[in-house]
């Protein structure tokens, strides 16, 4: 088995209470509150700048050209999914350049961007792997259930979709040639799954507290 299969399996406890988390359950059928899911699309544009920092970083000390142009790439990924949220902002009137990151994202973003910048290519890929699967095991999950159309259907596609599984696929592929498995790697993966698990929570809590529309 392949250390990035390996580390996915070994979360798969956080992996199936991110799916049935309510927030994702709301996304999946449609009921989500339009403000749990406004304050997410804020805190989510910022992890995901974070995100592309991240990449960003770590193809410049990448020690391969093919590693560095698989780290650019995956960045223009990112870029992409925040096209996405910027029409997800016009849609809710969410000013994205306002935005302060809460304790959960801020808690995420810091630990990627100190991977990225403190540790070698292979540990930053293994900081973000969590992400990227998941994301892309969300989706799939989600879509296979084949919900009626619905305000938050993009969100489905986006991670469902044929263009998004083979991102993931490429920064595993970059974990699997090289990578060490070893007690730190198996640390930083379960902590991103972790810091995953609280960014849903804490839109779950946080958004519950705005006023009802």
């Amino acid at each position: 088995m392949s250390l990035s299969l390996a580390l996915w399996h070994a979360n798969n406890d956080l992996a199936q209470a991110c799916l049935h988390h309510p927030f994702v359950q709301g996304i999946g059928d449609g009921t989500l509150p339009v403000e749990k899911f406004a304050y997410y699309v804020g805190q989510d544009a910022f992890f995901l700048e974070a995100f592309a920092r991240a990449y960003s970083i770590a193809a410049a000390k990448a020690e391969t050209w093919q590693d560095f142009q698989v780290f650019h790439q995956l960045a223009d990924g990112v870029l992409a999914e925040l096209t996405l949220h910027g029409s997800y902002a016009q849609e809710w009137g969410v000013d994205l350049t306002t935005v302060t990151p809460g304790a959960a994202t801020r808690r995420y973003t810091d630990f990627l961007l100190s991977t990225a910048w403190g540790q070698a290519p292979g540990a930053t890929a293994v900081a973000m792997a969590p992400c990227m699967r998941l994301y892309a095991f969300l989706g799939q999950s989600l879509a296979k259930r084949s919900p009626p159309p619905h305000r938050y259907s993009p969100w489905i596609d986006t991670y469902s979709s044929d263009q998004f599984e083979p991102l993931a696929a490429q920064l595993e592929a970059l974990i699997d040639h090289s990578t060490a498995d070893n007690a730190s790697n198996q640390t930083a993966y379960r902590y991103a799954m972790e810091c995953e698990l609280a960014f849903f929570e804490a839109a779950w809590q946080i958004g519950s507290l705005q006023p009802q529309e």
